[in-house]
């Protein structure tokens, strides 16, 4: 789950005291000149979508007064932004940045700890700069036991800084973001850019957070601020059928149980040369309703040429899959082959039940992979 800019930035300021740019979230012109007004200074209209790029499309602007912080926030509020409506705007000070950096805690999962990750490259994409200039992005991998210590995260700041009031405010400003990492059960918290004023304040100009689904049933005040509107609709609906969904490029349409078996299947798709639509995993519940929305989520990507089943049936019942299938098939027109393989509790009821409507069965995952992957070319 992504937090907007506005909602991060409340985040890390008034739960974790990283200090950031005075200013407020509009909604309309009226309001982006109210708080202009307030300001009492230049201010930045920033576009609040949960995409990159927003500076390039014309998402960021400076309004001299509140005038023209009314003119700029008309003129990005309903703008597209890679297929996003901008339907909020930040306002905020503009300040005199004499330094940028970048700092992020991210779970590097390889390694099985958080990773600190700071650059004195800020205010672009750190996949950029870690891509053409690898030698300026330093990483700090951090033991969860022992967590961030102020003497690690002045050590990590002052590879960012010489100056050692610098180093004091950054290495507080770490403390509070590594903080706000672990409480949030976060994946990714960064601030950038991480900038020094002309005035030698040290201040978070850009924040963001991507939360751990897993992790917002301790967190109902974090949960309840995600926006729907921005989010894929079919993840949406997956999630709210219990269902784990997660939209992919490919055309081969995959219907499985458990996580695992999900993984190697879609593996097993691309060692046939073929390309995964989706991470779809029903789950072990023994549900008709989720194959049938399975089947509805599916169906409606454009690009998906075939959809394979390959359910191995422990708690869940190969015969509930195939009722879920039949009734999936009374209800709507399914385009394209069916593929299934199921194996497990139940099985050779499913496959009487499957075998009335004349869908193909398969008994081994290189059987029925390699068959899609044929259909699907």
């Amino acid at each position: 789950m992504k937090l907007q800019e506005y909602q991060t930035k409340s985040i890390f300021e008034e739960r974790y005291g990283i200090p950031t740019v005075e200013g407020a979230v509009a909604s309309s012109p009226e309001e982006a000149r109210a708080i202009a007004e307030k300001l009492r200074s230049r201010v930045a209209i920033k576009a609040q979508v949960l995409v990159g790029g927003r500076g390039k499309a014309g998402g960021i602007k400076l309004a001299e007064n509140p005038d023209d912080a009314f003119e700029k926030a008309s003129a990005i509020l309903g703008m597209d932004i890679k297929g996003i409506n901008v339907k909020k705007v930040l306002v905020v000070k503009a300040i005199n940045i004499a330094q940028e950096a970048y700092v992020g805690v991210v779970l590097d999962r390889k390694r099985k700890c958080p990773v600190v990750i700071v650059s004195g490259e800020g205010g672009v994409e750190i996949e950029v700069v870690a891509k053409e200039t690898p030698e300026k992005v330093h990483q700090f991998p951090i033991n969860p036991c022992a967590g961030m210590r102020p003497y690690k995260a002045r050590t990590i700041i002052g590879k960012l800084y010489d100056d050692q009031n610098k180093i004091k405010a950054g290495a507080k400003i770490l403390m509070g973001l590594y903080k706000a990492f672990i409480d949030c059960d976060a994946s990714l918290a960064e601030i950038n850019p991480l900038v020094v004023t002309a005035e030698g304040d040290v201040l978070a100009v850009d924040s963001k957070m991507v939360l751990d689904d897993n992790g917002l049933f301790r967190h109902e005040n974090l949960a309840a601020l995600r926006n729907l509107d921005e989010e894929n609709p079919a993840e949406n609906e997956a999630r709210e059928a219990g269902l784990s969904f997660v939209k992919l490029d490919g055309n081969i349409g995959c219907v499985v149980n458990g996580a695992g078996l999900a993984m190697a299947t879609m593996d097993l798709v691309k060692h046939f040369g073929a390309e995964p639509a989706n991470f779809l995993d029903i789950g072990g519940s023994s549900n008709p309703e989720k194959v049938v929305t399975a089947l509805k989520i599916i169906t409606r990507d454009p690009n998906v040429k075939v959809i394979l089943f390959n359910i191995f049936g422990g708690i869940t019942r190969c015969d509930d899959v195939a009722n879920g299938l039949i009734k999936a098939l009374d209800e709507f027109k399914v385009d394209v082959p069916i593929l299934v393989r199921l194996t497990g509790t139940n099985e050779n009821e499913a496959r009487e039940i499957l075998s009335r409507a004349n869908l193909p069965m398969f008994t081994t995952m290189d059987k029925v992979v390699s068959e899609a992957a044929k259909l699907a070319s």
